[in-house]
């Protein structure tokens, strides 16, 4: 079936397919194999959205295929430790994974794109350049080097600035501060004298904790309440310029994709897109409360100032200038990925930005 073609069916009827599969299909799966596969994720089973979206797309590919095709999902450190998915998949050790692709960004920097990357996509922005830009095509072609298929996974939408011990008011306040931050964002911030580490979100509480780090982001309120956060650090930062709109992916290893029946491969995808779209649905159902629970004691909501964020934007910029000068694979992504982007700001400066404006500021 041709690619496009798919995906817009699925977009639109993944959710009513989930919903009633068995008398859809039930003459078509009856003579498919029965499968059981393994899928690693790189989240902790407490953090219910993010590892949960595992969970719902391995339900409704069951329910999709009356049963047949059963994953087991394994929360990080249960096979392999959470930053290393990857590796598990692309070596087959498992079938399949969870995981956001920009923590492998030291194997490749062009991986963020397939997740977030400073001043960046929202999350529809980024679903749009997946499905209907160039984004998935582009991802496909790194990934194929790396024995594995990718899809989308979920989005958490824009995210927080993180945790701070004590507060951020200019450039000069970064210097020196170590700070859990994943991905691209980090050699952005390097720039401005912040050592990144990139810690796993089941290890940021202790690390927090123990003072080996001064600060720390993970996703927004909701994530952030479960972990605890607030209790040891007051200081909580907006915007977080480095995800406006970080996807999660789904990996499957590249040969055993290649064995599945075509039913089998597009009931695949047509889970992952219920599995994408909940996972955005439910942050942004369950955020709101989560920030007023965080509000209600000491924690003191900051925003990043202008300075450090006309900082930080010409230091992204400086970054992917120096990047796509030695690395072929990241400049023909970005090249493609920064005319989406700059069209996406043109249009949604004229619209969603308009009307946020217009409404958001008054309560009915």
């Amino acid at each position: 079936m041709e690619r496009r073609s798919f995906l817009k069916q699925t977009a639109a009827g993944a959710a009513a397919l989930a919903a009633a599969p068995t008398a859809l299909l039930a003459a078509e799966v009856a003579a498919l194999p029965e499968l059981n596969w393994r899928l690693t994720s790189s989240f902790p089973k407490s953090l219910d959205t993010i590892y949960g979206a595992a969970d719902v797309f391995a339900e409704t590919l069951s329910n999709i295929t009356g049963g047949k095709f059963k994953v087991r999902v394994f929360a990080a450190g249960e096979i392999v430790p959470g930053l290393q998915v990857l590796d598990a998949v692309q070596n087959g050790t498992v079938e399949a994974g969870h995981t956001a692709s920009y923590y492998y960004f030291g194997k490749d920097p062009s991986f963020a794109f397939d997740c977030a990357v400073p001043f960046g996509l929202t999350s529809r922005q980024q679903t749009a350049w997946m499905m209907y830009g160039n984004g998935m095509k582009l991802m496909r072609e790194l990934f194929a080097d790396y024995n594995v298929v990718n899809f989308m996974g979920g989005n958490t939408g824009v995210q927080m600035g993180g945790w701070f011990r004590k507060e951020i008011n200019t450039v000069k306040d970064l210097e020196g501060l170590k700070f859990r931050v994943g991905g691209f964002a980090g050699r952005v911030m390097s720039k401005l004298g912040v050592i990144p580490q990139q810690i796993p979100g089941g290890e940021i509480y202790p690390a927090l904790e123990k003072g080996t780090i001064d600060a720390a982001e993970w996703v927004g309120p909701y994530d952030d309440e479960k972990l605890g956060f607030g209790k040891i650090v007051k200081n909580y930062y907006t915007p977080g310029w480095w995800e406006g709109g970080p996807q999660l992916s789904f990996y499957v290893n590249k040969a055993q994709w290649e064995k599945l029946p075509e039913q089998y491969q597009a009931a695949w995808e047509a889970a992952t897109h219920v599995a994408h779209t909940d996972m955005q649905a439910k942050y942004d159902a369950r955020n709101p409360q989560a920030l007023a629970n965080l509000l209600s004691g000491d924690v003191k909501l900051r925003p990043f100032s202008d300075e450090i964020l006309d900082a930080c934007f010409k230091a992204a910029a400086e970054t992917y200038e120096e990047e796509s000068a030695k690395n072929p694979k990241f400049k023909k992504i970005y090249d493609d990925w920064k005319v989406f982007r700059n069209n996406q700001a043109q249009w949604f400066n004229v619209a969603e930005q308009s009307f946020a404006r217009a409404s958001f500021n008054k309560k009915l």
